[in-house]
């Protein structure tokens, strides 16, 4: 992707990292007999092994498409906070008239080798610790486990996926926040967000 200078965040792989995680849905891009294709996924991200991990409907053709004798070159985009700019927010648009209107946002771009993973206690780890943490995210009082549901339906939904994982090879970012701008219309910028609703590009901005 086009990555000016000042919007590039590639070197730091923490942030990067931390966006992933916080926004876990990733678009799956790879390139197959039928051209292009984006799966939507929520991806779980192991720094420590170096990989993300997902799973795909049996019926998806995506996971029949990667060699059995290698990895398949992928990509995955992970969107963080993202917002349009007015420029009546800019304090300098109303001296110069000087300004035109943008969209900031966050995003990582992941880029790694594809591989299928179906076995059935890699999907069932996978699922479980999926489940763990995006039922704590959404502050569940009785958190749902696998558990809860009778064992044969389990294993019957299982069997309905297969699990994919891809290698943390390269990862890029880019955080568009106004960098670029004179410091009173970046803070002006902040302020229109925040009375629009925006809280969360505008903290991102704010922080950056």
């Amino acid at each position: 992707m086009y990555n000016p200078s000042h919007f590039n965040t590639s070197d730091d792989r923490a942030a990067l990292l931390a966006l992933m995680r916080a926004h876990p849905l990733g678009a799956l891009v790879t390139h197959g007999p039928q051209g292009l294709d984006a799966n939507h996924l929520p991806f779980e991200v192991d720094e420590a092994a170096g990989v993300l991990r997902a799973h795909v409907a049996r019926a998806n053709p995506l996971w029949q498409q990667v060699p059995a004798s290698g990895g398949m070159p992928a990509m995955v985009i992970f969107r963080g906070q993202a917002g349009y700019i007015s420029p009546n927010w800019y304090p300098s648009k109303h001296e110069t008239h000087r300004q035109v209107p943008t969209w900031n946002y966050q995003v990582v771009h992941v880029h790694g080798q594809l591989t299928v993973m179906d076995q059935e206690r890699f999907v069932r780890g996978l699922v479980a610790r999926l489940t763990r943490e995006h039922e704590k995210r959404s502050n569940q009082p009785k958190p749902w486990m696998m558990g809860d549901a009778p064992a044969d339906y389990i294993d019957q939904m299982l069997a309905a996926i297969v699990g994919i994982e891809m290698t943390l090879e390269r990862l890029e970012g880019k955080f568009k926040l106004s960098q670029n701008k004179e410091a009173r219309d970046r803070l002006g910028a902040v302020e229109g967000l925040a009375a629009v609703g925006e809280g969360g590009l505008a903290g991102v901005m704010r922080m950056g």
